[in-house]
């Protein structure tokens, strides 16, 4: 499970493995109708940003990351992702193995 460091109440760090990538896979998955829009977003725009520098904000597709932290993000001014490049590709293909029948559940 990620790891998140509260470093004062406006700041937090994260750091995350592959395995957590595994695990956002794995609960889009399951829960395709859910997480549709997230899965659709993420592999249509993790390309712009070279795969290794997506920001889960940028496009309003942080639900399926937070659920993996157990932490809002947003409840702080100021967070740091500490993730290797193995984190953002395993869920880049995981995203592209579900992207086609996300597609067809996003209205």
């Amino acid at each position: 499970m990620a790891n998140v460091e509260i470093i004062d109440e406006k700041t937090i760090r994260i750091k995350v493995t592959l395995e957590d990538a595994v695990t956002m896979v794995q609960t889009a998955a399951l829960h395709i109708d859910e997480y549709a829009s997230e899965i659709v977003t993420i592999y249509e725009k993790m390309p712009e940003f070279q795969y290794t520098y997506f920001c889960f904000y940028a496009y309003d597709s942080a639900r399926l990351f937070e659920r993996m932290l157990g932490v809002d993000p947003k409840e702080y001014t100021s967070f740091s992702l500490d993730a290797p490049d193995a984190f953002f590709y395993a869920l880049y293909g995981g995203m592209a193995g579900l992207y086609e029948e996300a597609k067809k559940r996003v209205s």
